[in-house]
């Protein structure tokens, strides 16, 4: 519950997820003398989803974040836990200051609801539980509803398969020092090591089997978040998340499982342990707390007069992947009943355009938007997974952002493996036509290795999709600058994630201008010959990751 800076002054704050029953504080008290002998603050901490008056501050206990019940070696009993909030990095200046009690049930996470700061402004914070003390962290608050701020640094990210490679591109987030980070999802993967490999062969073994338990996911969690790259990228700004589908089970999609084909009747019970293990980890507000298989993801970030982030929910709610997933040429995929996001996320989705009074509307969404059509073969092929596997669902989206005058819609995505730059046509069959709206989409930070370079133009869905501008499958993240006249977007890559300490640079960047749906380029880095490969119809779909994915 959010609470006013003089009640965090002066009240404890307790949490945990919908409809649990809080110990007292003294109960956790009563187990003081239990005292923890090892720094329980290995999986680091976290802030979120920032709001004019404050944001979500996260942390986990867990001294041994490997334990295979899932509870990172934690004795059973809850600890009582105080935090503070600072102006400063020294602390000398406190805003706030709290305590709340890390319950056994929900694996010792901790999330509060800060209420009652300063708009616009960056703060410090900082846990403590017995002699042990956190790391400090950063995080802000977002502008007030009424302001046009100058600039917002904002990057985005998705897809980090622990074993795939290391996590620089995280650590050169956290160098960047941005305002907010999204994360689109595929935080963590759910396979058995070695079930899912590398072309370039997996570095890191995954901790314990494929998650199907409670216990698997708060394990699997526990390992990634262990990652120091991942922590400094956590540690200097606030982030929003929303998931994929490796955070359950590849291309799962509402209810149905990734092979129907193969019985999983214990696919619901995954879910919902799934659901809660992803709360447990992330800073997310109660809101978003489970409550058996639903979880409420899909939300809305105002930065001030600048920028609505529309945080899409994409799985959750959709109609299972038609004509059997994959590549595919299917009628099917025009249904007018068919549907991604779901009627009520659609709505919300919708209303949020008419109610739009700020410079850009961003969608943090998971799957690729733009039409993408392989037609190099007998027959067009478009990837079911995607939007293309949604005709009417995209087309609705679509007609609502223009119905309602948004004046600049930019969706951005991961999924992938791979980064693109997109325009958005109401006739994605005529591409002369005046786009409508810009797709931006992330590679990945380490799924499917260090990737390579190539020239976009002789890339075959380049080709064969002129409103595809730009394509790249190194690993990284897209970078960008927010401003009232103008989009910047800057392609970071990665070009070894098999070793660790990779420099990082500019591959591509691109403006679009206010009021413009069109992507100008404004740097294009010539390919480095030790990372070029020239891409070919027969390896392409590979090297989007998608194929990979599917053969598992």
């Amino acid at each position: 519950m959010p609470l006013s800076r003089r009640k965090l002054m002066s009240t404890g704050l307790t949490a945990g997820l919908a409809g649990a029953v809080v110990p007292s504080m003294a109960a956790a008290k009563e187990h003081d003398h239990r005292a923890l002998r090892h720094d329980p603050f290995k999986l680091g901490v976290a802030s979120g989803d920032p709001s004019p008056d404050g944001f979500v501050l996260w942390t986990r206990l867990a001294p041994k974040p490997l334990s295979e019940d899932g509870l990172g070696g934690m004795p059973p009993y809850d600890y009582e836990v105080s935090w503070q909030l600072s102006t400063n990095e020294t602390f000398t200046s406190l805003a706030a200051t709290g305590s709340t009690v890390a319950r056994v049930e929900n694996a010792h996470s901790i999330h509060i609801e800060v209420s009652g700061m300063q708009p616009n402004r960056f703060y410090w914070y900082r846990f403590k539980v017995g002699r042990f003390v956190s790391p400090v962290a950063r995080t802000r608050t977002a502008p007030a509803h009424d302001v046009l701020p100058s600039q917002l640094h904002m990057i985005f990210a998705s897809c980090a398969q622990y074993e795939h490679g290391y996590f620089t591109a995280y650590r050169r987030m956290a160098a960047e020092n941005p305002d907010l980070i999204l994360h689109l999802g595929d935080y963590q993967y759910e396979y058995l090591k070695n079930t899912y490999v590398s072309p370039d062969g997996n570095i890191r073994d995954h901790e314990g089997p494929e998650t199907e338990t409670l216990a698997d996911y708060r394990l699997r969690h526990a390992q990634y978040k262990s990652d120091e790259d991942l922590q400094a990228a956590h540690h200097v700004a606030p982030w929003l998340v929303v998931w994929d589908d490796h955070e359950v089970d590849n291309n799962w999609a509402d209810e149905a499982h990734e092979k129907p084909e193969i019985p999983q009747p214990n696919f619901l019970e995954r879910r919902k342990a799934a659901f809660r293990a992803y709360y447990e980890n992330m800073p997310l507000r109660a809101s978003s707390a489970p409550s058996g298989i639903d979880m409420q993801l899909y939300r809305r970030i105002r930065w001030g007069r600048l920028a609505n982030f529309h945080m899409m929910d994409t799985r959750q709610y959709r109609s299972d992947q038609t004509c059997g997933d994959g590549w595919k040429n299917c009628p099917e995929a025009g249904d007018p009943a068919r549907t991604i996001t779901g009627t009520a996320q659609e709505q919300w989705l919708i209303d949020g355009f008419h109610n739009s009074d700020v410079r850009w509307d961003l969608l943090g969404q998971q799957v690729f938007f733009s039409q993408r059509t392989n037609d190099w073969g007998p027959v067009k092929l478009n990837s079911m997974d995607g939007w293309d596997g949604y005709l009417a669902s995209r087309d609705r989206i679509t007609s609502g952002w223009i119905d309602a005058g948004v004046r600049n819609p930019v969706v951005l995505t991961g999924d992938v493996h791979t980064a693109w730059a997109n325009e958005i046509k109401a006739d994605w069959e005529d591409p002369t036509t005046e786009s409508v709206g810009v797709e931006l989409v992330s590679t990945s930070v380490s799924t499917g290795g260090n990737g390579a370079d190539s020239i976009s133009a002789d890339n075959p869905f380049v080709k064969s999709n002129p409103h595809l501008k730009f394509f790249n499958s190194q690993r990284g993240f897209v970078s960008t600058k927010i401003k009232p006249g103008e989009l910047e977007a800057s392609f970071i890559v990665v070009p070894k994630v098999t070793t660790t300490g990779s420099n990082a640079y500019v591959r591509a960047a691109f403006t679009i201008e206010d009021g413009d749906r069109t992507l100008y380029q404004t740097y294009d880095r010539p390919v480095d010959p030790e990372t070029v490969r020239e891409f070919n119809a027969d390896d392409i779909l590979e090297q989007t990751g998608e194929d990979a994915d599917e053969r598992i």
